[in-house]
């Protein structure tokens, strides 16, 4: 899996009050690397997938399944103008489990904007599922993430 490095617990905290109005603490902040960790991965084996099924032995941007609201979430994120140092995963993909064809330059600049729409998404299901409660519990990470598993 992806392993993002870690992150300041005050860039992570101020990052879901501005894109949810959630409070989250470093307690969640492992929840949440391990969330995008895993579905960034995911996200690469559809690609690559796409990739191979095209007859290419590179994957482009385009083989990302990028969804219309992931894309939303993706401009959002550029518009909150917040910094998680997502751009720190591209160090990271040594890390990943070997993918048969590697990425394009453009496919592996695109991750940490697909990584911060990802982020914006999850602050958000969080509030939508559970718009009452500001400071989301296991219970409702939990399940929030199950419907990302479902969906991505």
């Amino acid at each position: 899996m992806i392993r993002m490095p870690v992150i300041a617990v005050s860039r992570f905290e101020h990052f879901f009050r501005a894109a949810a109005g959630l409070d989250v603490d470093k307690s969640d902040l492992k929840r949440y690397s391990d969330f995008i960790n895993r579905k960034l991965y995911d996200m690469l084996v559809v690609a690559e997938a796409a990739a191979k099924s095209n007859r290419r032995d590179i994957i482009q941007p385009w083989d990302l399944p990028i969804t219309k609201g992931l894309q939303e979430s993706m401009h959002d994120f550029r518009d909150l103008d917040e910094e998680l140092d997502l751009a720190s995963i591209l160090a990271e993909l040594a890390a990943l489990p070997p993918l048969d064809l590697s990425l394009s330059e453009e496919a592996e600049a695109r991750l940490p904007a697909v990584a911060g729409g990802l982020s914006v998404a999850l602050a958000r299901a969080i509030r939508t599922m559970e718009p009452d409660r500001k400071n989301p519990a296991s219970k409702e990470w939990t399940r929030t993430i199950r419907v990302f598993d479902l969906l991505l």
